[in-house]
């Protein structure tokens, strides 16, 4: 089964995004299957019907994503999907089961859920349906006519949030009322055209993120003050914070005139000096003069208004701040509803009591356990000192020649008198000189021969 992830490119002459599923090129015997038109009902072969309705629900789904649009008609699905001159037959039964599950939904329905009165039908954004689409849908036809238009509802979801970040972080969101001709200015590459911006307000409309009113023929849009907060419906106040943007906006754009009209007498009145046209630089001179001064009229004129939105804007962050304390306040006194200064003393003692015992517990168990046997100390210390006078009085047992110690373990030795270590001793020293004596010869010394 296919799935949006598992796109490849391919060469043009199919999708316009060039992005389509792996065995379009490839798979004949596949892309005939699918090509194929479905079964009159899914009971006869719930196989097939589920391959096919599982291959091409996502692929409308994506190429709609993917062209950045909300708003699909099987005619053009039709051409975006054709293939060697083949066009796909179940495309109607696959819109039809989407239709079924929600996925989509007609954009007659879609309006009709929405409050659209603000719509102007003379604009030609809309088309009400054929006559032949509404018999239809009496008589209990579900077939989908090719040129009826159907919106992606998750798709337009997506474009809402899109524009609604879109005006959040623009100029505009310095108050929430904007006029629809410059909310749609800054919406224009996000709606590829007028009916998806209107579709994109609606759905804002539904979602209570935005209102629309018409105001003296001109239409203003007021926007929800956060991402999760819902739109208020427009007052006084905010028509009147509106006439006031209106009002800079217009005086902002006349200065900027009136300053390129001073700097032309400005250029007229040098060139006529040039020319030697005294009296007509003059002239050029005084039109400067006259711009001059109605600039500076309008500039105190801007400068009043900007005063006052100043101070609208600032009493407005005032209230935020002033609710904000207030929610602060409520809370804190929510959380501390039950606590007091006697329960948080009662408390602390408590735990003290608690770490005391818990002193006393550790110290009783770091005394051991005797067993039941209770010793005197005092008369072990008596018997200490007794076994130690015992023993400096008691003579050491050392050995008569200190090396006996050294082999006590080693093999015995046995004891030689001193006759026989001299006996010994003088047969080595005549073995060193050359000379043995026989055991009976007088001792004696010989002169060694040269």
């Amino acid at each position: 089964m296919w799935s949006p992830e598992r796109e490849v490119e391919v060469p043009a002459g199919g999708d316009p995004a060039g992005l389509l599923p792996p065995e379009w090129e490839d798979d004949e015997e596949r892309m005939s299957f699918l090509f194929s038109a479905f079964k009159r009902s899914r009971e006869v072969n719930s196989t097939d019907w589920d391959s096919k309705m599982g291959f091409w629900a996502p692929l409308v789904l994506s190429h709609s994503r993917r062209q950045g649009v909300v708003r699909l008609r099987l005619r053009d699905l039709q051409e975006a999907f054709q293939r060697k001159g083949s066009v796909p037959l179940g495309l109607a039964t696959v819109l039809q089961d989407l239709l079924r599950r929600g996925e989509l939904q007609r954009e007659s329905d879609f309006m009709a859920s929405v409050d659209s009165s603000w719509i102007s039908w003379g604009v030609g954004v809309f088309l009400l349906k054929p006559l032949k689409w509404t018999l239809s849908n009496m008589l209990g036809d579900n077939k989908v006519p090719a040129e009826e238009v159907l919106v992606a509802v998750e798709l337009l979801k997506e474009k809402a949030e899109e524009v609604y970040r879109l005006y959040q972080n623009s100029p505009l969101s310095s108050h929430p009322v904007v006029a629809l001709s410059e909310l749609s200015t800054l919406c224009a590459g996000s709606c590829p055209d007028e009916r998806t911006f209107y579709l994109v307000l609606l759905q804002l409309q539904k979602e209570k993120r935005v209102t629309v009113l018409e105001q003296n023929g001109e239409k203003i849009v007021k926007f929800a003050r956060g991402p999760h907060a819902k739109v208020s419906p427009v007052n006084d106040v905010d028509v009147g914070v509106y006439q006031l943007m209106q009002s800079e906006q217009l005086l902002s754009r006349k200065v900027e005139s009136l300053s390129q009209e001073a700097e032309r007498c400005k250029e007229e009145a040098r060139r006529a000096c040039r020319a030697g046209k005294k009296q007509l630089a003059l002239r050029s001179l005084k039109a400067k003069q006259r711009t001059e001064k109605r600039i500076e009229a309008l500039h105190a004129k801007l400068d009043t208004v900007q005063g006052i939105l100043d101070r609208i804007y600032a009493s407005q962050t005032d209230q935020m701040v002033f609710n904000a304390y207030q929610a602060g306040v409520g809370a804190l006194k929510l959380s501390m509803k039950d606590v007091t200064v006697e329960k948080a003393e009662s408390l602390v003692d408590q735990i003290q009591e608690l770490c005391d015992t818990q002193d006393e517990v550790s110290q009783t168990l770091a005394g051991g356990v005797t067993n039941g046997l209770d010793f005197d100390n005092e008369e072990l210390e008596k018997e200490l000192d007794i076994l130690l006078q015992d023993t400096t009085k008691e003579p050491l047992d050392l050995p008569d020649n200190p090396h006996e110690l050294f082999y006590t373990n080693s093999v015995p030795i046995p004891r030689i008198s001193d006759a026989e270590l001299e006996a010994e001793l003088e047969k080595l020293s005549l073995s060193e000189g050359g000379l043995v004596p026989s055991s009976k010869s007088p001792k004696r010394h010989l002169e060694p021969t040269l």
